[in-house]
């Protein structure tokens, strides 16, 4: 009942998030959230597991149990319902749509309660899936295949090898997964893929269990999508170097920097690497992560707004930032029961096809709220370049919106500010050069109509990634540079 009780907890938070705008970011992010939040005992694996599937069928689910009158039987004490309408919600899900179609817990009231309305719940499932046209309502919902990663991506530690000598590491890798192939579409279980772009990072199947390897219990093997590996690979700081991670939870990308950095300057170095992050429950996380990572005293971690805690005058040594601030999440895998949950919701109880009116509501909120993020991220990139030395800044988002990318990328390239500081954005053999995927050169020559080449220039100075198409997570970055 436990676990029955958190997920009731987790899932009206998410429910409270609903009611307030549209969802954003993935359902995985939402449930790790609310775990810290509620300082919660379950699993999180688990219960994002099972949230993220009763989030896809809740309309669905809902329109079943209204229409089997099971709300109308909740009993009463003192006047008020015995049992929660959401926690019924995660019973039916798992009778109804579950694998088991069994519900994971003891011989308690509310199972009982639940039990003896299986069969107009069973009817009134049979009567919605002949309504819609579907012989299963998995039809309706993303299949899980279509949102996960087609890849999971390692990356070796160095930090964690002795004299920062990965050959060790990269023997044991070999050990397990003895099958090396030329691609990473080429990955089954077993094999390997040696990425060509990155250093040190390599595709497994999703299905291989690298985390019960001991290789990633000690730290030294990192699960890190290659996406993600791209702003510090593009800034590569060396010995000479002060770096900023501007907003810098959970870690992977403040550890991947140290990656670089450390072996430069040797162990023995005050801190070398400024990592900020707003929310105090997550620089916890960032805590833990660095430190897992092996380079706990080389990072200075700063709790609060990067905008107010960064001034110019006290971090006049930094020369380089990694700028990756909030975005919609768009590449990110995941999002995609979040995202259709309100078009499900119409379809549960009016019609198959959606209004367009109603498509139009959305997607209006999805630009809303595309254009406040980008305001921020512009605010925040625009705050990186006024550190008085810094020389090179990466600035990344996980979206696959221009909102969020070419066109923030624009109004920094056009800002005075800006202008007067002397940032351009650097060239395309900075930026991973034989990475295929580009900028988009459209979103440029909207705006720089009279100069092909250079919208040509400016677009091949960004990078893409799309989802799944490209092995792994949406991702843009581009390095901005004088």
């Amino acid at each position: 009942m436990n676990f029955y009780r958190d997920a009731s907890w987790v899932l009206e938070y998410v429910e409270q998030e609903d009611k307030k705008e549209r969802l954003s970011g993935s359902m995985q992010s939402l449930v790790l959230k609310s775990c810290q939040k509620f300082k919660l005992k379950s699993d999180p694996k688990h219960l994002y597991a099972v949230l993220d599937s009763c989030w896809r069928y809740k309309p669905y689910l809902e329109t079943i149990m209204r229409k089997s009158r099971i709300y109308d039987d909740i009993p009463k004490k003192k006047g008020k319902l015995l049992y929660s309408k959401v926690t019924l919600l995660l019973l039916c899900h798992d009778l109804l749509i579950s694998k088991q179609k069994r519900i994971q817990m003891g011989k308690l009231p509310i199972k009982e309660f639940v039990l003896k309305h299986r069969t107009r719940l069973n009817g009134e499932l049979v009567k919605l899936k002949l309504k819609l046209g579907v012989k299963d309502l998995c039809e309706l919902v993303d299949r899980e295949e279509d949102d996960v990663t087609p890849v999971r991506w390692i990356r070796i530690n160095p930090l964690r090898c002795n004299d920062y000598d990965t050959s060790n590491v990269l023997e044991e890798l070999k050990k397990k997964f003895p099958n090396r192939v030329e691609h990473w579409t080429e990955i089954q279980p077993g094999s390997i893929y040696y990425d060509e772009f990155i250093p040190n990072v390599f595709g497994v199947h999703p299905r291989d269990k690298i985390t019960s390897h001991e290789l990633y219990r000690q730290g030294k093997v990192i699960i890190q999508d290659r996406a993600s590996c791209f702003p510090a690979h593009i800034l590569n700081p060396g010995k000479d170097d002060v770096v900023i991670d501007a907003c810098a939870a959970p870690g992977n990308k403040t550890t991947h920097i140290a990656a670089h950095l450390l072996p430069s300057v040797g162990r023995d170095q005050s801190p070398r690497i400024y990592a900020f992050e707003k929310e105090p429950a997550r620089s916890k996380v960032l805590k833990k992560m660095i430190n897992v990572a092996g380079c706990g005293n080389f990072i200075e971690i700063n709790v609060g707004d990067f905008t107010k805690l960064a001034v110019p005058e006290k971090f006049q040594d930094v020369t380089g930032l990694v700028v990756d601030p909030s975005c919609s999440g768009s590449g990110i895998f995941g999002r995609k029961s979040v995202d259709s949950h309100n078009i499900a919701k119409k379809k549960a109880d009016e019609e198959v096809q959606v209004p367009d009116e109603e498509e139009k509501m959305v997607e209006d909120d999805v630009r809303n709220r595309l254009n406040k993020l980008a305001s921020f991220q512009f605010q925040v990139v625009k705050h990186a370049m006024s550190l008085p030395k810094a020389r090179k800044i990466v600035y990344s988002t996980c979206s696959v919106h221009a909102e969020e990318n070419e066109r923030v990328v624009i109004d920094l390239l056009l800002d005075k500010k800006v202008q007067q500081w002397g940032w351009r954005v650097a060239p395309k053999d900075k930026v991973i050069p034989t990475w295929p995927r580009r900028g988009i050169v459209e979103e440029f020559a909207q705006v720089f109509r009279d100069d092909d080449e250079k919208c040509q220039r400016l677009a091949e100075g960004c990078i893409r990634a799309l989802p799944r198409e490209d092995g792994g997570i949406g991702f843009f970055a581009v390095c901005f540079e004088r």
